[in-house]
């Protein structure tokens, strides 16, 4: 590998992390338009305790609605991503990933952790998610009384917390 390859690919290996956090604080930040925008018109979601969605615009609405209704409280935190390239255009990603959500209706605080497997693409210029999937891997939900108090409701593998598996 040349010299102008070798930065080519780190340029690209950071673009594609630069996409992962934009996607990820857009999620955050109850920005669907900005979530659109990273996510190839037809991609392919598969979210465990989604529906699978194959474009991005049906899996936006379904963000909108649910995601950014008030007194919703996410942080999506990814950490240990490792890319790895098919070619110049094409790389796949896996990323841990602590989710954290607060419920101010339901009164519930629920943790995931989960694993992502991302298909990134360079089209146009710029990289894209072209697909995206995620599988559970740990649970952790708690209501809140009007005390504050806190009881756990689940707790553990994601499968058995949930009656999955």
């Amino acid at each position: 590998m040349t010299i102008e390859e070798r930065l080519q690919r780190l340029e690209a290996d950071r673009a594609i992390r630069d996409l992962k956090a934009r996607y990820l604080r857009a999620c955050d930040g109850k920005d669907p338009d900005m979530v659109r925008d990273c996510l190839k018109p037809d991609a392919r979601i598969r979210y465990d305790g989604f529906p699978p969605f194959d474009n991005r615009d049906d899996f936006v609405a379904v963000y909108r609605q649910f995601g950014c209704a008030p007194g919703i409280f996410d942080i999506h935190h990814a950490a240990n991503g490792v890319i790895n390239f098919e070619s110049t255009e094409r790389a796949r990603g896996q990323w841990a990933l602590t989710f954290h959500n607060i419920n101010l209706a339901a009164r519930t605080v629920t943790q995931f952790g989960i694993e992502y497997d991302d298909i990134y693409v360079r089209e146009g210029g710029r990289w894209w998610i072209a697909e995206t999937a995620s599988r559970r891997k740990s649970v952790l939900v708690q209501t809140v009384d009007a005390d504050g108090n806190t009881r756990t409701v689940a707790l553990g593998e994601s499968d058995a917390a949930f009656g999955e598996g």
